[in-house]
């Protein structure tokens, strides 16, 4: 498979996926691989952490396309996400033509609307051709746009193509490979995601998640990322939590215990550095002391007891 074709099957996405260093499960791959093969835009949900936005850059590095973001938030315009006009620019063109005699209304008009005055972001920018093929679109975090700004998207996304008042209709020649997440902090309307195939994201298992950490960590030992893992594991089960660990925490946690040089959890060492793992200060004190403490014996109590039954199917 070269750098610009698409995967041929989901096993070929998973490939892809674990090429890039990103630890994904089947599902994940399926929804994927149908969201290529079909086209489609692909919308992702799921807590903040847990690696929607890294999809879109996995893939864009993977098949060697441009990665082209639109952040979203509260206010974002067509100005700031489409187009908007070269302003200065085209004021010294009028300033230049006035000064050259050349009043002609209509023939300045096409003049400063023409394309080399128009400055294109992201959306106008998705839509363009490249010579390495349809860009990978992301449009991070859409919950936090205005709904408006969601109801513009209807064109963009069902036909691939922008109005520009000035200059006419441009469409894609061929459709960019659109990537949606979304944290759920409000509903996206049905009339957009039903142009989109879904997907939710959720926590990895223990499992996953340590797979992830000894592929993204790789100076943390064998018992410190299990630790981690198993700790975080442990904080996601707790319902009482303002904010869930995501991925990236415990990637962050694990990052910052290995440069500390702890091969371990230590108590008082988690209860220091709960800051790179917890964002909001009630949980912190929720865990600090006691708490992390009781958790990180729990581990420990665990970690014996699958020693012991191991040594005991050991034959001698």
């Amino acid at each position: 498979m070269t750098a610009t074709q698409l995967p041929a099957s989901i096993d070929d996405t998973l490939a892809l996926l674990d090429g890039q260093g990103y630890v994904g499960d089947r599902s994940l791959a399926t929804v994927l691989f149908l969201a290529l093969k079909l086209g489609r835009p692909l919308f992702l949900e799921g807590e903040a952490g847990v690696g929607k936005t890294e999809i879109a850059k996995v893939l864009a590095s993977a098949l060697g396309r441009d990665l082209i973001r639109l952040q979203c938030y509260e206010g974002l315009d067509v100005s700031s996400a489409v187009y908007e006009w070269n302003y200065a620019a085209q004021m010294v063109e009028i300033r230049v033509s006035e000064a050259a005699g050349d009043t002609d209304h209509a023939d300045l008009s096409k003049s400063i609307f023409a394309e080399r005055f128009l400055i294109k972001r992201p959306v106008l920018q998705a839509l363009e051709p490249s010579l390495s093929g349809p860009p990978v679109f992301l449009i991070d975090e859409l919950d936090r746009a205005d709904e408006a700004f969601e109801a513009f998207l209807l064109e963009v996304l069902s036909d691939y193509q922008v109005t520009i008042p000035e200059l006419g209709t441009i469409r894609a020649q061929e459709p960019p490979i659109v990537i949606i997440t979304t944290n759920r902090t409000r509903e996206i309307h049905d009339a957009l995601k039903r142009r989109c195939l879904y997907h939710w994201v959720d926590y990895p298992d223990a499992a996953r998640e340590l797979a992830i950490v000894e592929r993204k960590v790789p100076g943390a030992g064998e018992r410190l990322a299990r630790e981690v893992v198993a700790f975080v594991q442990a904080l996601r089960a707790d319902e009482t939590l303002f904010k869930q660990p995501g991925v990236a925490e415990t990637l962050d946690w694990a990052t910052a215990l290995t440069e500390l040089n702890e091969i371990a959890l230590d108590p008082d060492m988690v209860s220091d550095t709960l800051g790179v793992l917890l964002k909001y200060q009630d949980d912190i004190e929720r865990v600090r002391g006691s708490e992390a403490r009781r958790i990180v014996d729990d581990i420990r109590r665990e970690n014996d007891r699958e020693k012991a039954e191991a040594a005991e199917a050991t034959p001698w």
